[in-house]
């Protein structure tokens, strides 16, 4: 079943969830936004299977990499060095 609202967000960048959309969600429970191209996605964090909190947390070490990149703080390594570095993730 399909269930649409409509809200707004505040000058603050808060969203209120309607209440016929938040009733199996409680105060403070943590949810993961996806955000792709026009889509966001909005996920309670503990219905999270594991495939996703990985591809999540590449997500997050990739563009960490991607910033030190740009700030010219990277560095170069043997190709044996960077696999066993990869290992340790």
């Amino acid at each position: 079943m399909v269930e649409i609202d409509i809200t707004r967000m505040s000058s603050k960048g808060q969203v209120v969830i309607p209440v016929e959309m938040r009733k199996d969600i409680k105060e403070g429970e943590k949810l993961v936004i996806v955000r792709s191209n026009n889509q966001i996605i909005l996920k309670k964090a503990s219905k999270m299977d594991k495939q996703l909190k990985e591809d999540i947390e590449f997500a997050r070490r990739t563009e960490e990499a991607y910033k030190q990149i740009e700030e010219g703080k990277c560095r170069t390594m043997e190709f044996e060095d960077f696999l066993k570095e990869i290992k340790k993730w």
